[in-house]
């Protein structure tokens, strides 16, 4: 009679250990991918810092010009500073790459189809918010996505969503969060992204 209660309660510590040993396993991936993010985010710091180093150097180099040359006799440099129009330039890439902003027809034709039977890969987006699983998507992308390509790889990640309409889900939480920024209809991008590259 003895080793009945016994059984049962080695049976529920085997289980226990079991799920203990999931459980670790789901916090080691979770970590990993938390230090992949903070990798990113140390590398867009380091791009942000470089940018403002330069913007300083166009800075020191234009006020240099203009005051080593004398012109401060125009209206512009009453004060004798140059006016916020020509630090700006000063402050462009001489050869920054020309960007042709985007068009609806354009875009409509690269407007990915939405496969709402995809089988889950992995289970990496499975307890995360829209918008944590779709920061690591586009800093993975390394670029803008649409929110159809979105919906597809969040189903591959193991996303669940529950309304009716989890495209419009999509694209209604990337809208009200500032972490991200509309590059062309219904495609969406990271805005520390844009702020790191800017000019």
């Amino acid at each position: 009679m003895t080793d009945r209660p016994n059984e049962n309660l080695l049976s529920r510590l085997e289980q226990s250990l079991r799920q203990s040993r999931a459980a670790r396993m789901h916090l080691a991936a979770r970590l990993r991918e938390l230090e992949v993010e903070a990798d990113a985010v140390r590398a867009e710091l380091a791009e942000m810092d470089t940018l403002a180093s330069q913007s300083e150097a166009a800075i020191y180099r234009l006020l240099t010009s203009v005051l080593a040359s004398g012109s401060l006799s125009g209206s512009a440099f009453s004060n004798g500073l140059p006016s916020d129009a020509e630090l700006e330039a000063a402050m462009r890439p001489t050869a920054a790459p020309v960007r042709t902003p985007f068009t609806v027809e354009a875009r409509r034709q690269e407007i990915p189809l939405l496969r709402p039977n995809t089988e889950p890969m992995s289970d990496r987006f499975m307890d995360r918010t829209i918008p944590q699983a779709v920061t690591l998507l586009l800093r993975e992308e390394g670029g803008p996505l649409h929110v159809n390509e979105i919906y597809n790889r969040l189903l591959e990640g193991g996303f669940k969503f529950t309304g009716q309409n989890p495209t419009i889900s999509i694209a209604v939480s990337l809208n009200r969060n500032t972490r991200f920024r509309k590059t062309a209809p219904g495609t969406f991008d990271l805005m520390i992204r844009d702020a790191s590259r800017a000019s």
